[in-house]
């Protein structure tokens, strides 16, 4: 039985910015539902720029990106919003909207969804009080701690149950206990089926949970088990 298409592929793929050195370099990945990846390397060494290029949000320089087997290199406005909608994200300022409170924040990707008020608030306080923000409902971003901020940023990225999420650094503002609990969150939007990609300097964390792992080094993409997974050295 053949197997099924990737979610996410990267056929010799570069990414430059404005200065031309390349941030990525020729790389070939295919990453498939129900999967689950630690994204490591040395700070500055990419993986904030491969979880953008992923989402979108820049675009890569050549080489062929597909993402929900739709080629991404030059999508419309419209098409790139519906492959956004089935894609959740923690990125490491957070992006949350300062005039809405915190329950209204992770509450918004249901909304833009169509959801009922009364469902999507429901919702919303479930996942917030797993991520220890139960007293937190209608309080304002601007007046949280960072860790605060990064776990409702999370329960934001998951609420809906995203088909990939990409997460940026999602332990670094938070203590060890609370690491280990949105590990779990992540883990169980694994076992549903997402495609989880978490970028990370925390060795302890890719070590412990044994995830599959890819390595950002100088431009090129390498698994766990130092196999190539894009172009030789």
């Amino acid at each position: 039985m053949p197997r099924e298409e990737p979610i996410i592929l990267l056929d010799k793929v570069t990414l430059c910015y404005d200065s031309g050195a390349p941030v990525l370099k020729d790389v070939s990945i295919s990453l498939y539902k129900k999967s689950f990846y630690f994204l490591t390397g040395a700070s500055g060494a990419g993986k904030t720029s491969f979880m953008r290029m992923l989402y979108m949000g820049i675009k890569h320089s050549s080489g062929k990106l597909k993402i929900f087997t739709k080629d991404v290199s030059d999508i419309s406005a419209e098409e790139k919003y519906k492959l956004r909608r089935r894609i959740g994200v923690v990125f490491q300022d957070f992006n949350l909207l300062n005039h809405l409170t915190v329950l209204e924040n992770v509450a918004l990707p249901l909304k833009v969804m169509g959801e009922q008020k009364e469902r999507r608030e429901r919702q919303a306080k479930e996942i917030l009080e797993w991520v220890g923000l139960a007293n937190c409902f209608h309080t304002l971003p601007n007046t949280l701690s960072g860790g605060q901020k990064q776990r409702a940023a999370i329960a934001r990225a998951v609420i809906a149950r995203p088909d990939i999420l990409l997460a940026d650094e999602p332990t670094g503002n938070v203590d060890e206990n609370s690491a280990n609990k949105l590990m779990g969150l992540f883990y169980g939007m694994y076992k549903m089926g997402t495609c989880v990609i978490v970028a990370t300097h925390y060795r302890q964390f890719v070590d412990k949970f044994k995830y599959n792992e890819l390595h950002v080094s100088r431009g090129h993409i390498t698994d766990n088990s130092c196999e190539r997974l894009g172009i030789e050295q």
